[in-house]
């Protein structure tokens, strides 16, 4: 048994098409297909679909009012 590993993209039709060469002619072979999203492909994924309420980035980043913030000096 081998194994191949390729990345490849999935067509506007939903179809993922391989075109793998094994080096081998005139063969049966049994073929098991493992597939995984990338993780740079999966950019649609929400704030809320990741578990963020609806309007909390909206509502709380840049939203401090008060006395400007400082941080301090980190000696080591």
């Amino acid at each position: 048994m081998q194994s191949i590993k390729v990345v490849s993209r999935v067509g506007s039709d939903g179809i993922l098409h391989l075109d793998v060469p094994v080096g081998m002619t005139n063969e049966e072979l049994e073929v098991m297909v493992i597939f995984q999203p990338l993780k740079s492909s999966v950019q649609s994924e929400t704030p809320q679909l990741l578990g963020w309420m609806s309007g909390f980035f909206e509502e709380v980043i840049g939203g401090w009012v008060g006395e400007p913030l400082e941080r301090g000096k980190f000696e080591h």
